[in-house]
């Protein structure tokens, strides 16, 4: 039954579906043109490949770190402490090794942005 909202012909949308199969199947892609293919990731590309940002890690540097933290919080949730962080961070779905880190830091301290909490965090991982 055609609903009238496809954007392609029914010949197009089984030709689309042809060229997926052989990519799914092979698990690399099978194209010869390499202008088809994803670009690879760049030496200093964020470390998302890897799995979630994990402070103490022996591969988390710390801007890594930082970058994770302001993307996952933002500045509004500044100044702040470790537990309004970790209760910030457990909202917004963060790693729970990234929120287990931050909510063992000390109670005490305050942390005006994230570029002091990822210093924390990888000051208290090493």
């Amino acid at each position: 039954m055609q609903r009238g909202s496809d954007r392609l012909s029914v010949h197009r949308d089984e030709e689309m579906k042809h060229e997926l199969q052989g990519l799914l199947r092979s698990g690399h892609p099978t194209r010869s043109e390499e202008w088809h293919d994803p670009e690879p990731s760049a030496e200093d590309d964020p470390q998302i490949w890897g799995g979630p940002v994990v402070p103490g890690s022996s591969r988390v540097s710390l801007a890594t770190v930082r970058q994770e933290l302001g993307r996952i919080l933002g500045r509004g949730s500044f100044p702040a402490g470790p537990r309004e962080l970790s209760l910030a961070l457990r909202r917004r779905n963060a790693p729970d090794a990234l929120v287990d880190a931050v909510h063992r830091l000390s109670h005490k301290e305050r942390y005006a942005n994230a570029t002091e909490l990822a210093e924390a965090l990888i000051e208290r991982g090493r």
